[in-house]
């Protein structure tokens, strides 16, 4: 193997690292639109912004693992399948979460009740990102997969 195809290999798994951490940080500027935005109107109008990119940026993630990513992993590796339909759970869940938090900014919730769906996110995010990081960074660092990153990881 070539040190340019071991790069290549590596980064899967360096990538995944670093596109959860670019979605914390989304969340977390989502938050403190919320926590700090002054009156609620003004949480609102920053969390609709905030929470469009975030959500599309979560969602894009995980539309990119189900489709191209866990494929691939399964293909290479059929025992993870019960790891993989795991994981496409907490996508499942994670988007009706978003669905219920872009409905309460949609309707101008309180800006305590954005904060409950926010926590909410974060709580299953972080742990679905640490399951998926304990699962699957060892399997990553040896995946064959010529995609663009954006297409597996989404687009961040």
């Amino acid at each position: 193997m070539t040190e340019r195809e071991t790069t290549r290999l590596n980064a899967w798994s360096n990538e995944l690292r670093r596109v959860h951490q670019r979605l914390r940080d989304a969340l977390a500027v989502a938050q403190s639109a919320v926590n700090d935005g002054g009156p609620s109107e003004d949480a609102t109008r920053d969390l609709l912004l905030y929470c469009h990119g975030f959500c599309a940026a979560l969602d894009g993630h995980h539309r990119g693992e189900d489709r191209a990513l866990f494929p691939a992993i399964e293909a290479a590796h059929p025992h993870l399948a019960p790891v993989l339909r795991s994981l496409e759970q907490d996508h499942s869940m994670i988007a009706h979460l978003l669905g219920e938090l872009s409905a309460a900014v949609n309707r101008a919730a309180s800006r305590a009740e954005l904060s409950l769906h926010l926590d909410g996110v974060a709580a299953v995010m972080e742990t679905h990102f640490r399951y998926e990081e304990r699962q699957l960074v060892r399997v990553l660092e040896s995946l064959e997969l010529d995609d663009a990153v954006t297409d597996v990881l989404g687009p961040l």
